[in-house]
């Protein structure tokens, strides 16, 4: 289970690469993307298809990250995620965050053992100043006592 220590430090370890950000104002990986940078997280994105989101330089893929970038938030889908795993573990990458929906036996079981800090069924856009309907979630997870300790 994912505790409060392990997101605290996650996010204190900016700056924080999305994989799965993307250019499509439908998709969640655009919306995740442009909330969390409007709040003041420094955050790169991460999109093979994509030069640039948002004014910012993006990435093709996580092996390209510069050498400070220690920690990745995945919003890829489930079959793409143990390939973005292997590659941060090659990378060296020490944190990673598996958005809900894009989490995987397979991606779990990448994970086992490795040493990375590793945070699994949690938003992140309810632990990163949250407002509006997150910040409601998070109230809810408190009262009924599944908030992470």
């Amino acid at each position: 289970m994912t505790t409060l220590k392990q997101i605290n430090e996650f996010l204190d370890s900016q700056p924080i690469a999305l994989v799965g950000a993307s250019r499509n104002p439908k998709k969640f990986g655009y919306t995740a993307f442009k909330e969390l940078k409007e709040k003041g997280m420094k955050i790169i994105p991460v999109n093979p298809q994509a030069a640039e989101i948002m004014g910012e330089k993006s990435y093709p893929n996580v092996k390209m990250l510069p050498p400070e970038v220690q920690s990745i938030i995945i919003f890829t889908k489930k079959n793409q995620t143990a390939s973005v795993i292997r590659d941060a573990k090659e990378r060296g990458i020490k944190q990673i965050w598996i958005q809900q929906m894009s989490d995987s036996k397979e991606a779990l079981e990448e994970l086992k053992d490795s040493g990375i800090n590793v945070i699994t069924g949690q938003c992140i856009l309810m632990y990163f100043k949250p407002h509006s309907i997150h910040k409601f979630h998070g109230s809810l997870k408190k009262f009924f006592g599944s908030f992470p300790k």
